[in-house]
This record gives C-alpha cells, sequence and structure tokens, in this order.
C-alpha cells in the first residue's frame, strides 16, 4: 500500500513490537510510541480515504499533506528498522579469545543503552515532525465515494481475450482484408515479391492483436519467422539482436556487433529465405530506414513484412513501394463492441438484463469502438456471478467525460484508464505502480514480480501461515482480472508472464512520477538531483555507454529502498556503499563477469544489512562473497543461469529467513547441519544431495513448494534418506530429480513408488534420471486422487513405454504437457486412445525406432503441440498412422540410407496432404543423414 499510505501499513506492527518485545524502553519512550501508533492509524484512514480520489479531484492542502506524510512514514521506518538492526544483530562471540568475547558483549550491551536513548530522541523527533505536518493541514475530513469490493479471480477472462482477438480480426471482414493484402493466395510472381503491410492507428486499437493473430494463423507457411516488439525510445542493437534471435539466429557474437554489421548479418540471413517478420510499434521513421536495409526487395521467394504503428507518416515509410500497403486499423462496429462488453461482464448470462442496456449504451459509445477501453472499463464493472448495482454504473458513466474521439484519444483513454485504476483496492494500485520499473514492450515474469512484491512489502499475510507468495499470486491474478495487465500464456495455458499496455505504462509512469514512487532513468533526459527522496530507482538506459559513469549522487542513494538495473544500464551502476536502507537489488542478466569494477563494486554486497531480495541471475559472476551471510533479513536469493559460479560460501545457509533460493544446477553444496537453519524456505532449486545426513535434513523444510535436486554418486541409504524426508514435505508442488548415478538411479524410482504418496498439491514432476514407469503405476493403482492436479509429466529416460502404461497416464484428468523418452523399447505398438488424454495441449513421446506409434481417432483433440519419433521403415510402411492433429516428427533415421529416408517422409506428407483437416507437420530426421550416404 506504499503508493496510498506510504510505509505506515508497515510500520505500525512494527512500532507495536517495541511495546511487547524485549528491549525494555523507558516508560515514557514507550508512551510516546504508543501516542505516536494512535496519530499514524488515525493517519493511515484519512490516507486509504484519499488514495480512493483521483489527484486531479483532491484539494491541494489534502495532496500536500498527504506527501508530506508519506514522505515521513518512510524516514520513522528507516529509524526503526536501523534500531532493530543495531539492537537484534549481534555477532557470535570469538571462541578463541575469552576475554576479548567478553568486551565484545559488555560494549554491544552499552551500545544497547545507547540505542535505546536514540530511539527516544528519534520518537520525540517524528512527533514534533508530525505535528508541523498537521499544522499546514485543516483537519476536516475528506469526502470521497465508498471503496468497491475487491473482484474475484474469473476463469473467464482467458476467452474473454480470445473474444477480443476475434472480434479485432483473426475471422471476418478484417481477418480478410489484411490477407487480401497480404496476397498469400495464388503462384503468380506478384506472391513471390516481398511484400510489405503497415497496420496503423491510434493506441489502444488492437494493431498488435490483429498482428499477432495473423502471425500464428499464417506462421507455418515460412522457413523462418519473427515477432519483435520495439516501442518508443527503443535501443537499436537491441532490435536487431532481437530479431535474428526469434528468426533462429541465436550467436553468441552478436552482442559485439555495432548496428552496421548487426543489418548485414540479418540481410545475409534472410538471403534466399521465405521469411514472416512483424515489427510492431515503431515511433520513428529514421528507425525504420535503419532496419530496412536488412530486408531487400530481391527476395522473390515469397516473404512479408508487417509493421504496426501510431503514426500516419512512419506507416507511410514503411510501405514505400507500389507493391506495399497500409492497412487503417479502425475501431469496433457497435456490435461488437457491444458483444465484447457484454462478454466481460455477464458471463453467465443469456444477454443484458433490461435496466442495464441504456446505461451500457452510453457506456459504450465513451469507448468509441476501442477493444482497450471496453474490456477495461468491463473489467472495473464486473462483479463474478452478480453484476454490479446500476448506481456505480451512472457514477462510471459520468466520470468519463465526452468520450473517445479522434481528437482527444489519448486524454480520454487516460481517463478511462484511471476510473478503472482508482477504482482499485489500496494494495492492488501499490502494485500495479510498482511496475513501471519495467520497460515498455517487457515481458515480466510472474514469479519474480510477486517475490519483489513480497520484499517490497506490499504483500500482508491473509490467514496465519499463508505462503506470502500465494497471497501475492492472488493480488496477480486480481490485476489481470480487472485488464490492468495483459497474461502471457505458455504452452499448456498456464499464465507465466505479463505485459503492461503502452497507454496503461504511461498512465501508471505519470502517477508514480507525482507521488514520487519511482524514479527511471532510461536515458531519455531524465536525471536525479541531489534533492530528490528517491525511494525506488529503476536504470534503464535504453543504449549502451560504455562511457557512461556509475552515479555518484551520495545524499539521493542513501535512502533508496529499491533499485531494478537492466543490462543496458549496468555501466552507471551505483557502488553499493552508497546505499544505507536498501532492501531490493536486482541485476539479473546484468554481464558482471567481465568487469572487475563492477565484481568488485558486488563484493560490498554484505553491508546491505536491510536487504530482502537479491537478483544475481544471468550474471556471470564467479565468485560470491562469503559476506553475503551477513543478509539476516534476506528473503529472496536468485543465483540461476551461472554456470560459471564456482561453488558458493557455505554462510549462505546462515539465511534462517530466504523463502526463495535458486542455484545453478547444484552448485550448493551444503556441509551438515546447515540446512535446518533454513526452516522458512518454499523454493529450493539446485541443491547437490551428496550425503546421508543431507538428504535428511531436507525433512525439516517443512514449507517447502517447489524442490529441485541433484543427486551424483547415489547409494540406496542416500536414496532411502531422501524419500523419508519427502514423506514430510506435505506442500510440495513442483519436484524435480535430476540423477547421474547409473542404473543405481533406478532403486530411487522405486524407493518413491514403493514409500511416498505424493500430496494432493502436486502440479508438476521432472526426473531427469534412468528410471522404469513401475513407480506412477504404484502411485496411480494406489490412489489416483492424489495426481489430480498434475499438469505436468516429464520422464526424460524411461526404461521402456508400455500399452498399460500409456492409458494409465492417458487416464490423468489435469495432465497438460507430458515428456516421456523410452530408451530401451520392446513394445512395437502403442496406441493413444480416443478416450485418454482429454486436456493434454503439449504431447511428446519418443520411443526411438523401435515402436509404431498409432493415434485413434478423436484422439487428442485439445493438443497443440504432438511430437513422436517414427522410425523409417514404419513411416514407409503405413504413412497415415492414424494422424487427426498438426504434427512435430522426429524420424529415426539410424541405419537408413537416404533414399529410405525421403520415401519414408514422402509417405507421411502423403498421408497428411489426403486428410481433410489438412494437418501441418514439421519432420525432423534424426541423426542427420549426409546427402552421399547410400
Amino acid at each position: 500500500m506504499d503508493i496510498v499510505t506510504g510505509a505506515i501499513a508497515k510500520l505500525i506492527p512494527k512500532l507495536a513490537d517495541l511495546l511487547v518485545g524485549e528491549y525494555k524502553l523507558h516508560k515514557n519512550v514507550k508512551k510516546n510510541i504508543k501516542d505516536l501508533l494512535k496519530e499514524l492509524e488515525s493517519m493511515n484512514v484519512a490516507l486509504v480515504k484519499i488514495g480512493e480520489v483521483p489527484r486531479d479531484q483532491l484539494d491541494k492542502q489534502d495532496k500536500l499533506w498527504a506527501d508530506d506524510v508519506r514522505e515521513l512514514s518512510y524516514v520513522i521506518e528507516d529509524v526503526v528498522d536501523k534500531f532493530l538492526v543495531r539492537v537484534d544483530h549481534i555477532q557470535p562471540d570469538d571462541a578463541t579469545n575469552k576475554f576479548k568475547g567478553l568486551m565484545k558483549r559488555t560494549t554491544k550491551l552499552l551500545k544497547k543503552v545507547k540505542d535505546k536513548y536514540g530511539i527516544a530522541h528519534a520518537i520525540k523527533d517524528i512527533q514534533e515532525q508530525l505535528q508541523k505536518v498537521a499544522a499546514r493541514r485543516d483537519r476536516n475530513k475528506v469526502v470521497v465515494p465508498n471503496p468497491t469490493e475487491p473482484i474475484t479471480i474469473d476463469p473467464c477472462l482467458r476467452a474473454l481475450y480470445a473474444e477480443a482477438t476475434e472480434l479485432v480480426g483473426i475471422y471476418g471482414k478484417r481477418d480478410e482484408e489484411l490477407m487480401r493484402l497480404l496476397s498469400m493466395a495464388g503462384d503468380d510472381a506478384s506472391t513471390k515479391r516481398l511484400k510489405k503491410v503497415s497496420i496503423v492507428g491510434f493506441g489502444g486499437l488492437g494493431k498488435t492483436t490483429l498482428a499477432r493473430a495473423v502471425y500464428d494463423k499464417i506462421k507455418g507457411d515460412f522457413d523462418c519467422r519473427a515477432f519483435v516488439p520495439v516501442g518508443q525510445n527503443p535501443d537499436m542493437k537491441k532490435v536487431l539482436r532481437d530479431i535474428l534471435i526469434d528468426l533462429g539466429n541465436p550467436h553468441s557474437d552478436l552482442a559485439m556487433l555495432d548496428d552496421k554489421q548487426l543489418v548485414k548479418k540479418l540481410h545475409d540471413f534472410l538471403e534466399n529465405k521465405r521469411y514472416l517478420v512483424i515489427i510492431d510499434d515503431i515511433w520513428d521513421e529514421k528507425l525504420w530506414e535503419h532496419i530496412n536495409f536488412a530486408f531487400s526487395n530481391r527476395n522473390n521467394v515469397g516473404s512479408r513484412l508487417i509493421t504496426t504503428t501510431r503514426i500516419v507518416s512512419v506507416s507511410n515509410s514503411c510501405c514505400s513501394s507500389d507493391h506495399d500497403s497500409v492497412y487503417q486499423m479502425e475501431p469496433l462496429s457497435v456490435d461488437d463492441s457491444r458483444r465484447l462488453f457484454y462478454k466481460r461482464i455477464f458471463p453467465f448470462e443469456s444477454g443484458c438484463p433490461n435496466e442495464f442496456e441504456q446505461v451500457s449504451t452510453d457506456i459504450l459509445k465513451k469507448c468509441g469502438g476501442v477493444p482497450l477501453a471496453i474490456i477495461t472499463i468491463a473489467s472495473a464493472l464486473a462483479g463474478g456471478q452478480k453484476v454490479k448495482p446500476k448506481c456505480e454504473w451512472d457514477v462510471l458513466l459520468q466520470s468519463l467525460g465526452s468520450g473517445l474521439t479522434e481528437d482527444n484519444s489519448l486524454e480520454e483513454m487516460r481517463r478511462i484508464l484511471s476510473f478503472s485504476y482508482y477504482n482499485l483496492p489500496s494494495h492492488l494500485k501499490t502494485c500495479l505502480l510498482y511496475l513501471c520499473i519495467y520497460p515498455e514492450d517487457s515481458t515480466i515474469d510472474r514469479d519474480g514480480l510477486i517475490w519483489k512484491w513480497v520484499a517490497e512489502g506490499f504483500v500482508h499475510h491473509g490467514d496465519q501461515g499463508t505462503s506470502l507468495f500465494l497471497v501475492g499470486l492472488n493480488y496477480f491474478n486480481q490485476l489481470i482480472n480487472r485488464s490492468m495487465i495483459q497474461p502471457i500464456y505458455d504452452g499448456i495455458g498456464q499464465v507465466y508472464a505479463c505485459r503492461v499496455h503502452d497507454m496503461v505504462l504511461d498512465l501508471i509512469r505519470n502517477l508514480s512520477h507525482e507521488a514520487k514512487f519511482v524514479n527511471v532513468l532510461d536515458g531519455t533526459g531524465n536525471s536525479i538531483s541531489s534533492q530528490s527522496n528517491v525511494r525506488r530507482l529503476s536504470l534503464q538506459n535504453k543504449k549502451e555507454d560504455h562511457q557512461a559513469k556509475p552515479l555518484t549522487n551520495i545524499m539521493s542513494m542513501s535512502r533508496v529502498r529499491s533499485i531494478t538495473i537492466f543490462p543496458p544500464a549496468v555501466s552507471i551502476m551505483p557502488s553499493l556503499s552508497m546505499f544505507e536502507v536498501l532492501r531490493v537489488l536486482d541485476l539479473s542478466d546484468c554481464n558482471l563477469g567481465e568487469s572487475s569494477s563492477l565484481q568488485l563494486n558486488l563484493k560490498g554486497v554484505g553491508h546491505l544489512i536491510h536487504l530482502r531480495y537479491l537478483d544475481l541471475s544471468g550474471t556471470k559472476i564467479r565468485e560470491l562473497s562469503a559476506e553475503i551471510g551477513n543478509l539476516q533479513f534476506l528473503e529472496v536469493l536468485d543465483l540461476g543461469d551461472n554456470y560459471q559460479l564456482d561453488g558458493l560460501p557455505s554462510t549462505i545457509c546462515n539465511l534462517r529467513r530466504l523463502i526463495y533460493l535458486n542455484i545453478f544446477h547444484g552448485k550448493l553444496v551444503p556441509t551438515p547441519g546447515v540446512l535446518q537453519n533454513l526452516t522458512s524456505i518454499e523454493v529450493l532449486r539446485g541443491i547437490l544431495v551428496s550425503l546421508n545426513i543431507i538428504a535428511l535434513e531436507l525433512g525439516n523444510l517443512t514449507r517447502l513448494r517447489e524442490l529441485k535436486v541433484y543427486f551424483k554418486d547415489g547409494s540406496f541409504d542416500l536414496y532411502e534418506g531422501f524419500v523419508k524426508s519427502l514423506c514430510n514435505l506435505h506442500h510440495i508442488e513442483i519436484l524435480s530429480i535430476d540423477c547421474n548415478s547409473g542404473e543405481t538411479s533406478f532403486e530411487l524410482m522405486d524407493l518413491l513408488g514403493e514409500r511416498w504418496v505424493p500430496p494432493v498439491h502436486l502440479r508438476k514432476f521432472v526426473s531427469e534420471m534412468p528410471s522404469q514407469l513401475s513407480a506412477l503405476r504404484g502411485w496411480i493403482k494406489r490412489d489416483p486422487s492424489h495426481l489430480s492436479n498434475l499438469s505436468v509429466l516429464f520422464l526424460d529416460s524411461v526404461k521402456e513405454v508400455q500399452q498399460e502404461d500409456v492409458e494409465i497416464i492417458g487416464g490423468l484428468l489435469s495432465l497438460h504437457r507430458l515428456h516421456i523418452k523410452s530408451t530401451h523399447q520392446t513394445q512395437r505398438l502403442l496406441v493413444i486412445r480416443a478416450d485418454g488424454f482429454r486436456c493434454m495441449v503439449d504431447f511428446y513421446l519418443n520411443c526411438g525406432s523401435a515402436a509404431q506409434i498409432m493415434f485413434e481417432p478423436g484422439a487428442l483433440l485439445r493438443a497443440e503441440v504432438v511430437r513422436f519419433s517414427l522410425g523409417v521403415r514404419v513411416a514407409k510402411e503405413d504413412g497415415n498412422c492414424g494422424f487427426d492433429l498438426g504434427l512435430q516428427v522426429w524420424m529415426y533415421c539410424g541405419g537408413a540410407r537416404v533414399g529410405e529416408a525421403k520415401e519414408a517422409e514422402a509417405a507421411v506428407r502423403h498421408a497428411l496432404k489426403a486428410h481433410p483437416n489438412h494437418p501441418r507437420i514439421y519432420i525432423d530426421m534424426w541423426p542427420r543423414i549426409a546427402e552421399g550416404t547410400h
């Protein structure tokens, strides 16, 4: 709730702890704290009410008072936190020198007395400052509307986005018109030329949605494809690199090339290739002219290039030749607008009730046929099973002003989005505004964002003992339901990330700037003055500048609580010694490994004693200072994707408050006795289990929800200890086991089958070790309800798959993704039944060349990706195989000649060509066969 109440919501319980804790404060100090508590509680209520009123409607005095109180609350929290750290943070005595240890204890006790007097003076100063703030404001209450009820998670939201996609253009006139402009049909010369189409229209109309829909529809017809967002202040080199990577050219040397070299590399890569490239959200004609050099007009193999932009002159620049076309994006029709609006609000009704028809018509008129406006407003009014009262609809209608027209679209869109923002509960306002730390068009990882919210103190416990992450997940889902952020789905329909529409980002950046919530440095001329009260800092320099100097404004940095640095801005990373109260430090994907100065800077991380969140994933660091163990408040430590990291200091296991620990591939090798300190841990990835005592200590981590472990040299006792511990972990949702112990790995899987009952929460099980399917059979036969939530099953080295296994696994009703690779297949025929795998989205079954995999008609009806192995001789004999879906086939060519392999491929393609559904197929030959092989 920082954006509304500053740090007061977090401060109140901390002050209460001072009264009941073991600090033995003087009674006068306690009385002052009690008075301060009462004053802060009263101010908290007033600030919440003020936060529900748009800033442009607030009385100026109230606005200034709220800003003053919020700012002062941060100062108070810093004072209290420093006091608590000084009093509580006592290091172990020096056992080698008893006299020296006694002197240390005496000194610290004396310092505690001094600190107690210090807190007394600080509280007195704070009360005086609060009185001054109050004196500057008339104490009359602010009149505000009643807060609305929070909206529950809506299961129909994905269908709504599908509906919006459909209305924007995947079907109907828009789709037909755009496909006509792309000239996809026919074999004449016009279809072979490189064709460019630019989609133009103002923000929120659905240009990206339309482009994405067409991209998904036709991408299978091209050799390579790319969809790359650009945005308002792009880095030219990053745009070119992203295009190359998306097209399938992810060479490590791309980072070393300049603009001209990247253009040439892109040009050479696309030579004689049939490609589809979409460049989304271009703002600058010069940028386009530079990129366009890579796309040669001599490409006559049917390539297509689509751009989207808000600016007519840019779209004309993108389509300079006679055979290029500009597509003017139009608003939705009245009927389509009504359909989209009603879909969100009345999902369980046959239509709109009579009493809402007129107000709906009036609201839609003001939305001007803009999908973003329609979905956002509808989400604010949606009440789940129960529609919000009509009086709230009337209030909304009056707040929308004149509505969207071509002349005032930006201003009125901001008004519409502002209504939805002020309709949020206080805690969601804070969480939403925090998203302005990310650059435009960012794919924002869901879990990383939630952990940041937790570390910042934005997430508050509901029921006692509830995971803060799960509470934060609820916040995330509510923001999606209210259409303030856009969900990004993985291959099985699960949300793993989000995106912020650029118009929503524009709104929250303005609100954040007014409230001094986040300072963003993106290389567009903004800066920080020495007088700025910088609390959160996002460094986003769009263009890499190796001559840039680090920020050195010490007065500003001393108050910073959170800093997020994106890779291009790492060169201006301030010295960590400048931060006094830092709680969040995110350096993910910043290359620290090649700079000795940055590595040296990182050594100072141990003094950041207030730190709650530290993300060093993908930074290429080679070592981590043992001082990391000083961070007693650290809750999140991410060291993933650092394969250069050579071991970790044992002091990591001193971090008793850790909730999340992610380490690259078995780099954490704990010594006996240390895991028992991590009793708060919920996510533990990358631990190497090498001793029986370590395996047993895992059983003490009873709050674990996700566990990823590695075994190298296993033994029966080691595996037995691990399984015994696993039986204590009743909250496990994700379990991943990687074992390179050869034949002994079978013992582990057998023990799991015999002695472990998967908890009902289990959603994902990954085994990257030699195993048999007997364990899985045992779990399902014993009690299938324990796997009722299993959605992902990954078994990478199974000895053999039998028909019984296929049918047992096919009966798992929640299974969306299956990956099984068999190593010693003997059963020749496996049949995928029509009544199995009812929810399967991503199917992978690789049995080499030994088995023929048949699909009954109607099998895998919901599957979007089907991948399976197919021996050359099987394919030649029966190319049909019962295919009834889109497929990706690994054709096993071991021992086959080139002629045989080509005959087999032709047989499969012929069977598919004759199929009435005309499914798309991708065939990979494995192993590769050289053309000269006989």
